[in-house]
């Protein structure tokens, strides 16, 4: 039988992270399985590349979730990187931490150990920043973030629209203060995308003890009088199973790793018995506590040609964008998900920025059918720390059956006003000098639509989609109803950690690549000390 010291179920952010740094010890036997095929589509590598790999029939897992009764019973398309590198070789690429006050709020839920100045460390340890080391910048770890090549006039006027209306400039989204208006940083080296596999695995395939197996989807866990002792995976249609002398980790993410525990018959029990699964133990949170990003997108339609959209709207356009990229690393193909954006308060009891936008040079419908034909451009606003909680379900006890997905978005009066209020704050920036004197008009909402509070919610419960930050399903804590302690291991199971953005207690404020990436890092450390 084949045998491995670690599993790492999942190349994503955190699973990349974790097997990278575990298999520095040579000591250490690690395999990844990654249920996705190898990065050799060079889509995913060019920066621009999500927009044709987020919606990929074979890149992504193409979830959607159940009807939002807030939503009016709209199923929101969820994709996820089925990819080495999960999400990160498919993302918008934007470089967010959150802010200090977010992991703060972990420890003072009781994850100790886990306030940010505990984090910070982390941070630190995993990124190459090209502006070079600082008190909160790492210098020299394996993920490359970097300032953008290319800028551009309209971005540039949507951060003078947030000067205008009195926001602070900043220069540094990751650093003392999120509030203000500034530039993104971004997951780029010499031009191209860094993923976590990027960063973390694929300089390492030839360490003898670090072996990743692609196109392997897990199908369950084997589970000996209460400890995990191996899985079963399957290749195309040939099942196999891995032994394990230490320790399975799964770092599928905040869909995948509950569905691979309910699976397995650790989750809540109720639910297991109606799928017909066998209890192992009774875990009611697994796949409770679903939290994610709303965006609402504003787009307008440019009185000049400025946007991405008339560029690629003709072969001379799109030769011309290959060359420049070709030739300097910049232009269109060299912009992430956001150029510029602003963090900001729109609620009067939040302490901390609220709301996040993200400007973006291009409008479409959806990526899916391509840009507009007139030049016009996007305003992207999410509210950072929902209240709304939603869930993940069995759909059938076949692990090549998509989970059933229940966001439930918007069932909270306080993340409706602050949608609201986001979407208030958009309008007032497109009416400034600055930004105002690009538009034409207004696309979505259309000209002369009502801008009362109600008017304002409609628009979101019909437009509004993810932006693609699930968290919060296998739920650290010290409490008695946690999934994982606060060294991630999985409470009353032997032999099983999960280390993903399912753990976070709750969201960050902003995108959560960099946390995930932290969290990756975190648990190599907490494998090694236990070794």
């Amino acid at each position: 039988m084949d045998e491995t010291d670690v599993v790492v179920v999942g190349s994503g952010s955190a699973g990349s992270a974790l097997a990278g740094r575990l298999s520095e010890d040579p000591r250490i036997r690690v395999t990844v399985l990654e249920a996705g095929a190898r990065d050799i589509n060079p889509w995913l590598h060019v920066p621009i590349g999500y927009a044709k790999t987020m919606y990929h029939p074979t890149l992504s897992w193409n979830y959607q979730t159940e009807a939002e009764p807030e939503l009016h019973g709209r199923s929101v398309p969820w994709p996820r990187g089925r990819v080495l590198g999960g999400s990160s070789a498919i993302n918008g690429l934007i470089y967010i931490r959150g802010q200090a006050a977010d992991y703060d709020h972990w420890r003072q839920l009781g994850c100790t150990g886990w306030g940010f100045d505990d984090c910070l460390a982390y941070f630190k340890r995993s990124q190459r920043q090209e502006r070079g080391a600082s008190e909160l910048h790492g210098g020299d770890g394996p993920l490359t973030t970097s300032d953008l090549r290319d800028k551009g006039v309209l971005p540039q006027a949507f951060i003078d629209a947030a000067l205008e209306l009195g926001f602070p400039r900043n220069d540094d989204f990751n650093g003392a203060d999120q509030e203000g208006a500034g530039w993104y940083q971004v997951t780029v080296r010499n031009g191209f995308r860094c993923s976590a596999a990027t960063a973390y695995l694929k300089p390492h395939l030839k360490r003898p003890n670090l072996r990743v197996i692609t196109d392997a989807q897990v199908q369950r866990l084997i589970i000996e009088e209460g400890r995990v002792t191996g899985l079963v995976y399957r290749v195309g249609a040939e099942e196999r199973t891995l032994k394990v002398t230490r320790e399975v980790v799964l770092s599928a993410g905040a869909i995948n790793s509950p569905q691979l525990m309910m699976l397995s018959g650790l989750g809540p029990a109720q639910h297991l018995i109606e799928m017909g699964i066998a209890v192992q133990r009774d875990i009611p949170q697994v796949g409770q506590n679903l939290q994610d990003h709303l965006q609402a997108r504003l787009m307008y339609r440019a009185n000049q040609n400025v946007t991405v959209n008339e560029r690629v709207g003709s072969w001379l356009g799109m030769a011309r964008m290959g060359i420049e990229f070709a030739l300097t690393r910049g232009g269109p193909l060299s912009f992430a998900a956001g150029t510029s954006g602003l963090f900001a308060r729109v609620l009067p009891q939040s302490a901390t920025p609220d709301v996040q936008f993200h400007f973006i040079p291009w409008s479409a419908d959806s990526v899916k059918e391509g840009l507009h034909k007139f030049p016009g451009f996007t305003v992207s606003v999410c509210q950072l720390r929902p209240e709304s909680r939603g869930e993940i379900k069995l759909a059938n006890p076949d692990a090549m059956a998509k989970p059933h997905i229940h966001a439930r978005y918007l069932t909270s009066e306080t993340d409706k006003q602050c949608m609201v209020e986001g979407v208030k704050l958009a309008h007032r920036l497109a009416g400034t000098k600055a930004l105002g004197r690009f538009i034409e008009a207004a696309y979505a909402p259309p000209p002369g639509a009502a801008r009362d509070d109600a008017a304002l919610l409609e628009f979101v419960r019909r437009n509004s989609g993810t932006i693609y930050h699930p968290t919060g399903t296998c739920r650290m804590g010290e409490d008695m109803n946690a999934v994982v302690d606060t060294q991630l291991r999985v409470n009353g199971v032997g032999g099983l950690r999960v280390a993903d953005a399912s753990i976070m207690p709750t969201v960050v404020s902003g995108n959560t690549n960099a946390g995930c990436i932290m969290i990756g890092e975190r648990c190599a450390d907490f494998i090694k000390r236990a070794a």
